[in-house]
């Protein structure tokens, strides 16, 4: 059976990309959890990959690390899956809206870290923040806009891209950033994801603590 290495659910937004990917694929897989920044963490996740981090997919003799290329694996194993969407246009979309998830928006991994068990509402965010905010919102009305008719997801059906954005929901829900419209309606849809609660759950019952993300 694969196994995905990651780590503490309360703080890694990497971790839970791929994880909510294979939970609502139903691909089955055996969770290795290492919580982060203890002792004997990087020494751990070492002996699943030289990159010495979270997630790691190990599927026999084939190891993945990185979220979106986790992901993308996946994808080209299990095309009956449809992680991807079918259509070029809208999966050409999907990759690079993944793409910019993967890569951008340092500012708001910088200034709103996730952290599943707090409420920390706040009425300003730094100028960066919010222009990065309203990227993401412009993103996401774009694509429910485009393919609303196929689900409630940003193209349709729960693809890769909803997964590379489900924890930027959580900290939108985390520091109270108000949504409107489509954007708004697409953070309901993937908040009532039962397999999205069900790794909140699990978040809320671990007893670590990292000071650097909680702010």
């Amino acid at each position: 059976m694969r196994k995905l290495v990651i780590g503490n659910k309360n703080y890694s937004s990497w971790s839970l990309r791929p994880w909510l990917l294979m939970r609502q694929a139903d691909l089955a897989f055996e969770e290795v959890r290492i919580p982060l920044y203890q002792a004997g963490s990087k020494e751990n996740i070492l002996r699943f990959s030289p990159a010495g981090k979270v997630p790691v997919l190990v599927d026999g003799e084939i190891t993945v690390w990185d979220s979106l290329a986790i992901c993308e694996y996946l994808a080209e194993c299990h095309p009956e899956k449809a992680l991807w969407p079918h259509e070029t246009r809208a999966r050409a979309q999907a990759r690079a809206v993944s793409a910019e998830m993967h890569s951008g928006f340092a500012n708001l991994r910088k200034h709103l870290p996730m952290n599943l068990r707090r409420s920390i509402p706040r009425a300003e965010f730094p100028a960066e923040v919010r222009a990065e905010i309203a990227r993401i919102q412009t993103i996401w009305s774009d694509c429910r806009a485009r393919y609303a008719h196929g689900g409630r997801f940003l193209f349709g059906g729960f693809c890769i891209a909803d997964a590379m954005y489900a924890p930027v929901v959580m900290r939108f829900r985390t520091y109270g950033v108000g949504l409107e419209g489509a954007a708004r309606e697409y953070a309901a849809a993937i908040e009532a994801l039962p397999a999205l609660a069900r790794w909140i759950a699990d978040a809320r019952a671990e007893a670590e603590v990292l000071p650097e993300f909680e702010l």
